[in-house]
């Protein structure tokens, strides 16, 4: 038998414990043993709730109890988070997560303290919520060089941007629509500003390029500065815009970014809408393979979490081997990324001007009464736009995929 304790009983720990409990014969099946949950800690009691059997309030009860072979951590955030995980890892026993924030800052230690311990640390949870990219990226992609990923990471600013387009409302209004259905936070600075998704994208470029990358190292820009008139000018060339994660390989050097991008249909993140993720991975070999799924809710992202638990019993007595050094990775500045920019420019008559100063373009026409000029540039990169720009009274900036 496999004792199992959740740290956590929000949203998700709530989910990984109903999973457990109902399909426990299945996942005991599938596992090759028992698992069973022995506790679930919370600061909160539950009354009425089938949680009371196994509920405490005090970590050491499962810290110091031998017979729990794996801690489950859902609580989010840093600390007590990382203190727990790493004190349940030092004292033998095995750990899975959906923390993002844990995940990102101290990934790479905390696998070295499992293969230290000869157990295991799994968070498949943490980038895609229900979407398996983790375990593809770390076991079925290995022959693969990632050439470069490509992600709709944030299921709240997918919502948003496809609103805008579908329906031509306005970010604020469809903003507060978003937080009316509970798809975005009373504060909603981390989805909008892109900081849920840089630190998903910071994960999966530590894995895809096996060194550390800290999230504050990634240029990150959000979606506060999209509107309608934007999407207008997309229906006229037939694109969309979204929020992507990025992590890109180049020669010597490896970019990571999260911002807006101009997508065509040709790009399969094209259709993706509303509050579904997707994560698109280009190998070497393989070429494109496309994760598709809900990225967050309480039983889609508990599944994946269930999961790692099923591969972490599976697995007992030896270390999964996932390379992530805790060695700093380099990350290349924005003003060297290249891409088209798609841009906007108060006035008009200024097709000779933009010529000149960004060479060959492709003009876009769009209302008249907003006196302005729009277009897409040809191949740039951050400070060749940039220096090109001088001069205009740049209304929207936004890049294109390649």
């Amino acid at each position: 038998m496999v004792n199992v304790a959740i740290l956590g009983y929000g949203t998700v720990g709530s989910g990984v414990f109903k999973i457990l409990k109902d399909n426990n014969s299945h996942i005991s099946r599938r596992a090759g043993e028992e698992v069973r949950v022995k506790y679930v800690l919370d600061l909160r009691d539950f009354p009425g709730d089938p949680v009371e059997e196994v509920l405490v309030h005090d970590v050491n009860v499962i810290m110091e109890d031998e017979e729990v072979d794996l801690v489950v951590e859902v609580m989010g955030g840093i600390e007590p988070a990382y203190t727990f995980v790493k004190r349940a890892l030092d004292t033998g026993k095995s750990a899975c997560t959906s923390n993002k924030e844990l995940v990102a800052k101290h990934g790479a230690e905390l696998l070295e303290i499992a293969a230290a311990n000869n157990v295991n640390f799994f968070f498949e949870a943490s980038v895609g919520g229900g979407i398996p990219i983790i375990r593809p990226l770390t076991e079925c992609l290995t022959v693969d060089h990632i050439e470069e990923i490509q992600g709709i990471m944030n299921g709240t600013t997918n919502y948003i941007l496809t609103k805008m387009e579908d329906e031509g409302a306005d970010f604020d209004t469809v903003l507060k629509d978003a937080q009316d259905k509970g798809y975005a936070e009373r504060n909603p600075e981390a989805d909008v500003e892109g900081y849920d998704a840089c630190r998903k994208i910071a994960i999966l470029t530590s894995l895809a390029y096996e060194k550390q990358v800290d999230f504050e190292d990634i240029y990150t820009e959000g979606i506060t500065r999209i509107t309608t008139v934007d999407f207008d000018y997309m229906k006229k060339i037939g694109a969309s815009i979204k929020l992507l994660g990025i992590a890109r390989k180049a020669v010597g050097i490896t970019y990571s970014m999260v911002a807006p991008f101009v997508i065509y249909p040709d790009n399969p993140l094209y259709s993706v809408k509303d509050v579904f993720n997707a994560i698109l991975v280009k190998g070497d070999m393989l070429g494109d393979v496309m994760f598709y799924g809900k990225g967050a809710g309480s039983l889609p992202t508990a599944s994946a979490v269930v999961s790692d638990v099923v591969d972490a019993v599976k697995r007992k007595g030896e270390t999964a081997k996932i390379l992530w050094s805790s060695e700093k990775r380099l990350i290349g500045s924005a003003d060297a990324f290249t891409t088209p920019y798609f841009v906007r420019v108060k006035g008009t008559g200024l097709e000779d001007k933009v010529r000149e100063k960004f060479g060959k373009v492709q003009f876009i026409e769009g209302d008249s009464s907003l006196n302005e000029t729009a277009f897409i540039t040809e191949v740039l990169s951050g400070s060749e736009y940039n220096e090109a720009a001088e001069g205009f009274d740049v209304v929207s900036r936004i890049r294109v995929s390649k």
